[in-house]
């Protein structure tokens, strides 16, 4: 767990030194930091569908996941249930904008999924220090525009590669390249996303979307299990 710990530290601390800058900018900048979050977000989730859809083996997969992630999203309105929660812990409806992005750029990427499973059976935290100095800086430039509530997000990731570290021996033989590109096609999509929204040219409701990066383990991990039979 040693490197989930430090990828958790590293997130809070990036997030103590943007929100200090925060508190020290005028309003322009402030929102130049808005456009840099965006336009970064929508150059990674850009760059994760680039990569992962030449490689994709269910070429419709990640169209289904969109549609049925979307209904279960949209029927349980998770965005909802997420802003009235960041909105009583916070007071700012504006931080549920920023906290979801982060919450994907830090939780769907393949480092923070392969990572606890590496330290777990190997001991080896590579990708995790890694993946703490990419998130450091992410989280920087986050609560510089969105403030410390960013912070959250680092809970929510402690969790999540906390649970893997604990089932890494059950789930091993079911992360293959095959899943890990389709789980990686619909996380650059929902980035992407989040990007848009951020820059103010399409407001999606993301969240309402994250049950899609449920439905590639579903449908995959069956025929891994069947070809293991």
């Amino acid at each position: 767990m040693l490197g989930t710990i430090a990828n958790t530290g590293a997130i809070l601390t990036g997030c103590v030194v943007g929100s200090t800058l925060k508190k020290g900018i005028g309003e322009k900048y402030k929102t130049v930091m808005m456009d840099s979050m965006g336009l970064a977000a929508t150059a990674l989730g850009i760059n994760s569908i680039a990569e992962a859809m030449p490689e994709s083996q269910y070429h419709v997969l990640f169209i289904v996941s969109l549609a049925l992630g979307g209904l279960i999203g949209t029927g349980l309105d998770l965005e909802a249930v997420f802003d009235r929660a960041v909105g009583r812990i916070s007071g700012s409806s504006e931080l549920s904008k920023g906290l979801s992005t982060a919450i994907l750029l830090f939780c769907a990427g393949t480092l923070s999924i392969l990572g606890p499973m590496q330290s777990a059976l190997l001991g080896d935290n590579t990708f995790l220090y890694t993946n703490a100095v990419l998130d450091g800086i992410t989280s920087t430039v986050l609560s510089s525009a969105f403030g410390f509530g960013i912070a959250i997000a680092a809970a929510v990731l402690f969790c999540w590669q906390g649970s893997i570290y604990l089932l890494a021996s059950v789930i091993e033989p079911f992360i293959t390249d095959a899943l890990m590109t389709e789980i990686s096609l619909v996380g650059g999509i929902l980035i992407l996303s989040s990007g848009l929204g951020i820059l103010g040219i399409k407001q999606i409701r993301t969240l309402n979307l994250l049950p899609a990066l449920l439905v590639p383990p579903v449908v995959i991990a069956p025929l891994i299990a069947v070809g293991m039979g």
